[in-house]
C-alpha cells in the first residue's frame, strides 16, 4: 500500500520494541479513518512477518495480555444489565466490552490484501511457537472462530486437479501430501491419471492455495491393499468398468486451519461430484491407516492383557507377555497364529468410542462424517511405516450417500459406530 508507515522492530521483539508496538496498535484501534487504520494495520502485519519465532511468540502474548477484555468494564456492564432501566442498550454495551481489542485487530488483518492468508499463517504460528502457553489459549480460540467464519464451506470452491494444472499448484500437492508421500513427478502424474481423481477446496482470497485435498483411485471391487493404488507401473483401470471410488489420502494443507473441519464437507461434495461424473460407481470407500493401533495393542499386552476381553485373550497364541515378544520379532508377520487375535483386537479398537469419540483419530474423522467401518484389511500396508503404526493393517470405511447424515448424527449424539457384518463377526470372537 503506497505511503504505508514503516515499523522497524528487532526480530526478537524485546520489551522496548514491544512498548512501541503496543502504542502503535492502541493508536490504530482508535483511528476513525478507514484508510489510515488499514495502512497502520498493514505496517504491523509487515513488521510481524519480519520477526523471529521468539518475536512472534512475544507478539502473540502481547495481543493476549494487553489487548484482551477489560475485567472492570465487563463487571460494570454486567451490573448495568442487572440493575439498569434500558435492557437492550445494556445488552449491547455488554456485548461490546466482551469483544477484545485483539479481535478488532485480527479483523483488520483479514481485510488487507493477502490478509486472509496472513491470518491463517498467524494461527499456524500460534500453534507452532505457542506450544503449551496457556496465555495464548483464548487468542487461539478467537483466531479459530474467525477462520471458521472466513472459511465457511459455502464460500469455498471445489476443484478437480489434473496433470494440466499449473506447475506451481502441482508442486504444492507434492509438498502438502501428508499421508502417502509423493516421491517424484512421475509418482504425481500416476496419481492424476485417467483412473485417478484429485479434488481440493480453494478460498476466493487464496485462489492458488489448496486448503485440503483428497486423492481417489477408481477400482473394480474393493481395494484391500495400498501398494497397487500407488504403483505407477500398475495397468490403468477402464473407468467405464470401475464400480468403486477409493479415497486413499486426504491432506490438510494449511496448519492454521487445524480444528476448522473442511474434510467433512470435502468428502460429501466429492461423493456427489463423482456420482454425477461416473454414475456407474456403486461404492465410495476409503483405504485408511490406523495410526495408533500398534501402540494400543502393545500397551495392553505389556499390562498382562489388562482391558482385553476373555475372548481376545483366548485368541492370543500365548500369554500376553510372550505374545508381545513374538510381535516384537522382525518376522512376526509369518506367524499366522497371531492373525485372528490382531484382527479381533483391531475391530474393537476401531469401534470403541468412550465418551462418544473413537479411540482412533482417523476412525473418529470418518465416523463423524457419516461413514461405517466396512472391512479390516490384513497386510494392506507392508511399508515400514504401516508396520510400525498398525502391524500393516488398514481399514475400509464405507460412505453410503443416502445414510451419511443419519450415521453422522447417530455417532455425534450417541457415539454409535456402524459396522458391516464382517466386522461384527470379528467383534464376536
Amino acid at each position: 500500500m503506497p505511503g504505508r508507515p514503516a515499523l522497524d522492530l528487532a526480530p526478537g521483539l524485546p520489551e522496548r520494541d514491544a512498548d512501541r508496538l503496543r502504542e502503535v496498535i492502541s493508536g490504530l484501534l482508535q483511528l476513525h479513518d478507514t484508510m489510515s487504520q488499514r495502512a497502520e494495520a498493514a505496517a504491523v502485519a509487515d513488521a510481524y512477518i519480519a520477526l523471529s519465532d521468539d518475536g512472534r511468540h512475544n507478539f502473540l502474548r502481547l495481543l493476549a495480555r494487553d489487548f484482551w477484555t477489560d475485567a472492570r468494564k465487563v463487571d460494570d456492564a454486567v451490573a448495568a444489565l442487572r440493575f439498569g432501566q434500558n435492557r437492550r442498550t445494556d445488552e449491547r454495551r455488554l456485548r461490546d466490552v466482551l469483544v477484545p481489542p485483539a479481535d478488532r485487530l485480527l479483523r483488520l488483518f483479514s481485510g488487507l490484501e493477502g490478509g486472509v492468508k496472513f491470518l491463517v499463517d498467524l494461527r499456524a504460528d500460534a500453534l507452532r511457537v505457542g506450544g503449551d502457553d496457556v496465555e495464548l489459549t483464548d487468542l487461539d480460540r478467537e483466531l479459530r472462530a474467525q477462520l471458521a467464519t472466513l472459511f465457511d464451506v459455502g464460500l469455498l470452491e471445489l476443484r478437480r486437479i489434473t496433470w494440466d494444472a499449473p506447475a506451481a499448484l502441482l508442486e504444492k500437492l507434492i509438498a502438502y501430501e501428508a499421508v502417502h508421500a509423493i516421491n517424484s513427478w512421475d509418482d504425481l502424474k500416476n496419481r492424476l491419471d485417467s483412473d485417478r481423481r484429485c479434488y481440493a477446496f480453494f478460498h476466493p482470497a487464496m485462489p492458488n492455495e489448496p486448503l485440503v485435498f483428497v486423492e481417489i483411485a477408481l477400482t473394480v471391487g474393493l481395494a484391500k491393499e495400498l501398494a497397487p493404488l500407488l504403483d505407477a507401473r500398475a495397468p490403468d483401470v477402464d473407468i467405464e468398468r470401475a464400480d468403486t471410488a477409493v479415497f486413499y489420502s486426504i491432506s490438510n494443507c494449511q496448519p492454521g486451519l487445524a480444528g476448522v473441519n473442511l474434510g467433512t464437507a470435502l468428502i460429501k461434495q466429492v461423493v456427489e461430484a463423482l456420482r454425477l461424473d461416473l454414475p456407474q460407481l456403486r461404492r465410495f470407500v476409503t483405504l485408511s491407516p490406523i495410526p495408533n493401533f500398534r501402540t494400543w495393542v502393545e500397551a495392553a499386552l505389556d499390562a498382562d492383557g489388562a482391558g482385553l476381553t476373555e475372548g481376545e485373550l483366548e485368541l492370543l497364541p500365548a500369554e500376553p507377555a510372550r505374545a508381545l515378544a513374538r510381535l516384537s520379532a522382525t518376522d512376526w508377520d509369518t506367524d499366522e497364529a497371531i492373525r485372528p487375535a490382531l484382527l479381533a483386537l483391531c475391530a474393537r479398537y476401531l469401534t470403541s468410542a468412550p465418551g462418544g469419540r473413537a479411540l482412533d483419530p482417523v476412525a473418529n474423522f470418518h465416523l463423524s462424517n457419516g461413514a461405517s467401518v466396512e472391512r479390516i484389511d490384513w497386510m494392506a500396508d507392508t511399508s515400514p511405516l504401516g508396520r510400525s503404526r498398525s502391524f500393516a493393517i488398514m481399514t475400509n470405511y464405507l460412505y453410503e450417500a443416502d445414510r451419511i447424515a443419519e450415521r453422522a448424527e447417530a455417532y455425534a449424539a450417541r457415539g454409535e459406530v456402524p459396522v458391516s457384518s464382517e466386522v461384527r463377526d470379528l467383534l464376536r470372537q
